[in-house]
């Protein structure tokens, strides 16, 4: 028998216990339903809803009143193949100049100075979809070592033509072919800057061949200034018999290298239909590609000067064929 007052008199005792007075009941029930992902400011969703409503505000201050561009899902991932084109002045200047594009990325919290003021308002007004990122993934989109500047420009890949169906369409509008091929050039600027030369120059089209050449890239796009959404660009997947289909349909193969079997100056077929094919400046012309051409062309230079790369190189060619074709119609 246990007596009162010793130890562990409480520990015998019998009878209901005191109970929690619902208090575990209560806490069970919870706080009410899970907020949405876009509603909690610290979740990423709810960051995104609030740069895009900041976005949105600042497309109607800056765009024009009533022109909002639709608003599009983009989804990028590490198997896009777009083309990004950074930096305030570069974006602004393809926008400008009507590069193809289908979104502009703004960084969040980016300074709105008046380039990036222009660069909303041409954006809207052209439709293309806009969409405000944190500063890390505008360093992923452009590159850790890019001077992206929070803007940044996705240009598509670009659509090809193929080298016949230019031909065929330059001949049915009565006009005399001036093409440009490409042999190994490798460089985007060399390429851009041979766009810009042929569209002023009455060029109708440049060819590059499927492999170890450059492409209609975003750095050509910029250098091109414009040019490359006004003058066609096709894709040979053999250069050689490219040149062969040409030659059978006409056109006089013109080849450029610094060995040539005549100088610039000296040739009379500026009246022809024409097909100029220019290396790259290290490496020129292949040999096949050589074989193939109707004549080897040089462009008398310096001593001092060992080369021209391959834009200037064509630049010129095309100027002195442009006056010439210029001469014979003033004189008919």
């Amino acid at each position: 028998m246990v007596k009162p007052g010793r130890p562990g008199a409480a520990k015998a005792k019998k009878g209901p216990l005191k109970g929690s007075g619902g208090k575990q009941r209560r806490s069970l029930e919870g706080k009410g339903p899970t907020p949405k992902a876009e509603d909690r400011t610290w979740h990423p969703a709810g960051k995104r809803k609030i740069a895009q409503d900041r976005l949105t505000e600042a497309r109607e201050r800056f765009g024009k009143t009533g022109s909002k561009a639709p608003q599009k899902t983009v989804r990028r991932g590490k198997d896009s193949d777009n083309e990004i084109i950074n930096g305030r002045n570069s974006v602004l200047e393809a926008l400008r100049t009507n590069v193809p594009a289908t979104t502009l990325y703004i960084a969040s919290r980016v300074e709105f100075d008046d380039r990036v003021k222009e660069t909303l308002s041409l954006a809207t007004k052209k439709g293309i979809a806009i969409l405000e990122i944190m500063r890390p993934e505008m360093d992923r989109l452009c590159g850790e070592n890019s001077v992206h500047q929070g803007i940044a420009l996705a240009v598509p890949p670009y659509a090809y033509s193929h080298p016949l169906e230019l031909l065929d369409a330059v001949e049915a509008r009565g006009q005399t072919p001036l093409f440009v091929a490409l042999d190994g050039v490798t460089d985007p600027r060399n390429l851009g800057a041979i766009i810009r030369s042929a569209a002023a120059f009455g060029g109708h089209g440049i060819i590059v061949p499927q492999r170890r050449s450059v492409g209609v890239t975003a750095a050509a796009w910029k250098t091109s200034a414009g040019a490359a959404a006004r003058l066609p660009v096709a894709m040979a997947s053999n250069l050689n018999q490219a040149i062969k289909n040409f030659k059978e349909r006409g056109v006089f193969v013109i080849g450029l290298d610094g060995d040539g079997d005549m100088s610039l100056p000296q040739i009379d077929i500026a009246d022809r239909p024409l097909l100029i094919v220019v290396g790259s400046e290290g490496k020129g012309l292949s040999r096949l590609v050589t074989e193939n051409c109707d004549v080897i062309v040089s462009i008398p230079i310096g001593t001092a000067t060992e080369s021209l790369n391959a834009g200037i190189a064509t630049s010129i060619t095309l100027y002195e064929i442009a006056m010439r074709r210029l001469a014979l119609v003033g004189t008919r």
